[in-house]
């Protein structure tokens, strides 16, 4: 990135932060008490202790370290101590290269806790101040254990199906799927338990023939299938993987994104358990900004974090590999295909209202078909809130 994007880029970081401390104060005449509050507690310009916060903020991921958490490992400095055993990293919680007063704890998800969801998991332990919760999982899981976010990371969900262009040449986005698979007798192959595999029956986008719910992560399938089956993924690894990392395809996919059918969940917002709601309003609304600032740090200059995520990997061994080449295929596409993006305004992080009602009457309907148990009273307000974020942090134009 050009140097003078980096200045644009520290000087939006700076203004962002300024603003932060202005509304935590409630008015500018109160702003000279914070720097005794902020040296007090050994925090630099955002004090994130003294906004409420605790000693340490604990965040449950929900996968192994990857490039799409790069806004949380962004905010680690050279003290940052990793336990490879539990699968955790910790250190001070830094803010534009100064200490916010608070300590912060990332964990691993998947693998590294049992593939337990993420808020299951919070609601088991009760030290998780705040987790990935996508969409479609915090109003299936509203009943018993509801959840609300506050910051989006992802702008899109990078879920996607792929196919072999070569074998599939006419297909060339979600309209044509369902009669390519349906000719040739190939299936559509996904993690048992999706529920956007039921909206895309019910919608007319598969056949229900056509739907293989044995996909365990693993390529096997899909290259002993030589082109016939499709498959889900992640848009910003698996096409990078199976081009250049599985000896075994060694080739180019095509891809489009679940968003392109219609179901648009937010994919890994940030979110705390609703009862906690209130009592962390103070925290979140001095940390949401410095999470945005994190991300846009972290594009901006991803190399710092992504060296962390390597040695993470390396280090929890869970049996997942993640190489340099897949994290820096994961920035580029994320920026490209807009999976992170500041969407139809210039704010990092916010969630759509009209994306977000559309989604939550298309979900409600899906799991009701299902039987899935959700909270009969649940609004798409007790989902989300855009009250924290700072509406001029965002990634440059």
């Amino acid at each position: 990135m050009p140097s003078s994007s980096r200045r644009l880029l520290a000087s939006v970081g700076a203004m962002a932060l300024t603003a932060t401390m202005l509304a935590a104060c409630g008015s500018d005449d109160s702003s000279s008490d914070a720097p005794a509050a902020a040296a007090a507690s050994g925090a630099g310009a955002v004090d994130l202790k003294a906004a409420g916060c605790p000693d340490t903020i604990v965040i449950q991921t929900d996968w192994n370290p990857e490039s799409e958490h790069g806004h949380l490992y962004e905010m680690f400095g050279d003290d940052a101590v990793i336990d490879a055993d539990k699968k955790v990293v910790s250190g001070t919680l830094y803010s534009g290269g100064e200490s916010t007063g608070v300590k912060l704890e990332v964990r691993a998800g998947g693998p590294a806790i049992g593939y337990t969801g993420v808020a299951a998991q919070m609601y088991t332990d009760k030290s998780i101040t705040m987790g990935y919760i996508t969409t479609d999982d915090a109003i299936a899981n509203s009943a018993k254990t509801p959840t609300k976010a506050f910051f989006a990371p992802l702008d899109l969900s990078p879920l996607m199906v792929m196919w072999d262009p070569s074998y599939y040449p006419d297909v060339q986005g979600p309209d044509d799927i369902k009669a390519a698979l349906d000719a040739s007798g190939g299936v559509w192959r996904y993690f048992a338990g999706s529920a956007y595999q039921e909206y895309l029956a019910d919608a007319g986008y598969v056949s229900k023939d056509s739907q293989d719910s044995s996909y365990d992560g693993t390529p096997a399938n899909f290259v002993a299938a030589g082109g016939k089956d499709m498959q889900q993924g992640f848009a910003s690894a698996e096409p990078y993987i199976y081009e250049n990392e599985i000896k075994q395809w060694g080739k180019p996919v095509d891809y489009a994104l679940i968003s392109e059918f219609g179901w648009d969940p937010y994919q890994s917002s940030m979110a705390v358990r609703s009862a906690d709601f209130d009592s962390l309003s103070g925290c979140l609304k001095a940390f949401t900004p410095v999470l945005q600032q994190a991300e846009v740090d972290f594009f901006a200059d991803p190399t710092k974090a992504n060296d962390l995520i390597l040695k993470l990997v390396q280090e929890y061994n869970t049996g997942w590999t993640y190489s340099q080449g897949v994290a820096d295929y994961s920035v580029k596409t994320m920026i490209d295909d807009k999976l992170v993006s500041n969407g139809d305004n210039g704010t990092l992080g916010d969630f759509d209202d009209t994306r977000m009602s559309d989604f939550f009457t298309k979900a409600k309907d899906t799991f009701t078909k299902l039987g899935t148990d959700i909270d009969p009273n649940l609004t798409v307000d007790d989902l989300y809130t855009n009250e924290f974020l700072d509406p001029s942090i965002g990634l440059p134009n």
